[in-house]
């Protein structure tokens, strides 16, 4: 009997995803270990291996099919001795709909100016990873204007979609109409989904601090010299997340999830998800454990993750879960502002520029520079006294930082 494919989970929270393409064809053999296909969820680009193997009898779901559920059947394998007559497809998706493929137009753009493209010494092979090719076979892009920015001069998602954005650009300004509408990705309509069920379904509310981080600039800067010599270098957001994560073990009634049915999760780990913007839309890598590990663990474990977020290559375990979210716009000049809780999670803390102010202290003023810190709070969850409680270690871990000497965490 034709072994049915299924549309994979992969997440325990996925419902469906986009079949962004087949690497086999029908009639191609297939062996345990092949990869088989690549699927588009909410976050990432997964490649999906093959566990059967036989011969590829019939594709059901075909290349860039959007909101396909998890276990709709998207193919058959044949095993030996079947024949492609052997699929009953009738009885097998017979109530299954099947959603139309996304038909991508792209606007006719004068050819851009050609960097010197990276190829494999003694061939004319260009390097790029499987979902750069697919993007710029869909774009008509061809990957020799392209200069990587992946590992060795590697062509990746983003060097794509970077040259069609300025392709695109350069024709709307020529010869475009004043608007275009487009189809929201995977990524965007899970994110606008999830924000609108977390401000419609969470009982916000928010509580601010201004931070004085003199001292954290002067520590992280002494810190910074002494790592030098292995070209690592602390940032600011470092600093946060380590004193999140403290702050979370001082207070672990905040350290919790809404599960609802009458239940609260409340975590042992400070497992701190941060926010990071990534070519059309936003991620939120996890730093694991971080209460047991030094600053520059920390710093690492940022840095890798991050690369990995921009590179599409975060597996769902580095992304899904987490107990408490920072969101930091310093880097932007943003001054303040609320975060949207990322759900179940109940608290996400909103991190401002680091400002020269003048600030009242012992009856005189002084310049300081301060950061100011939101917390967004679920209050189905934490209470008013505990969320300040929490804000309030945050505060005096990011004001005194030389606490991290004490704990053993240098």
């Amino acid at each position: 009997m034709p072994i049915r494919i299924l549309m994979p989970a992969l997440s325990p929270t996925m419902t469906k995803g986009t079949l962004a393409k087949w690497h086999k064809k029908e009639g191609d053999k297939i062996l345990a270990g092949d990869l088989m296909l690549e699927i588009e969820t909410d976050k990432a680009t997964m490649e999906v291996e093959a566990v059967d193997e036989g011969v590829l009898g019939k594709i059901v779901i075909p290349d860039g099919t959007h909101d396909v559920a998890v276990n709709a059947i998207i193919g058959f394998i044949l095993e030996e001795g079947e024949t492609p007559e052997s699929i009953d497809i009738s009885s097998d998706v017979s109530s299954l709909s099947l959603p139309q493929p996304k038909q991508e137009v792209t606007p006719a753009a004068p050819a851009p100016k050609a960097p010197t493209p990276v190829t494999v010494q003694g061939t004319d092979r260009v390097v790029a990873s499987p979902l750069a090719k697919r993007i710029a076979l869909q774009n008509n892009i061809s990957l020799s204007t392209i200069q990587g920015s992946g590992p060795y001069g590697r062509i990746i998602k983003r060097d794509v979609e970077s040259l069609g954005s300025q392709r695109n650009k350069k024709c709307f300004v020529a010869n475009g109409p004043a608007f275009q509408d487009a189809l929201l990705t995977p990524m965007r309509r899970i994110i606008a989904e999830r924000l609108v069920e977390s401000k419609q379904t969470v009982p916000h509310f928010y509580l601010t601090v201004e931070c004085s981080i003199d001292a954290l600039l002067e520590a992280r800067k002494g810190l910074n010299e002494g790592l030098a010599e292995q070209g690592k270098k602390l940032t600011v957001n470092d600093f946060v997340i380590w004193a999140s994560a403290m702050a979370l073990q001082d207070h672990p009634e905040a350290n919790a999830s809404w599960l609802g049915n009458g239940q609260i999760r409340y975590y042992n780990r400070s497992d701190i998800s941060v926010a990071v913007a990534i070519e059309g839309g936003l991620i939120t890598p996890i730093v694991k454990n971080a209460e047991q590990k030094t600053i520059v663990d920390i710093s690492d474990d940022v840095k890798m993750l991050v690369k990995k977020a921009h590179e599409g290559r975060l597996s769902p375990e580095e992304f899904q879960g987490g107990s408490f979210s920072v969101s930091n716009l310093g880097m932007y000049g943003i001054q303040s502002f609320n975060a949207i809780i990322n759900p179940p999670q109940a608290c996400i803390l909103a991190v401002g520029a680091g400002e020269a102010r003048p600030v009242v202290q012992d009856g005189a003023v002084k310049i300081q520079t301060m950061m100011t810190c939101t917390l967004s709070v679920d209050h189905r969850v934490v209470d008013g006294k505990v969320a300040a409680e929490l804000l309030g270690s945050i505060k005096g871990y990011l004001e005194n930082p030389w606490k991290m000497i004490a704990k053993g965490l240098i």
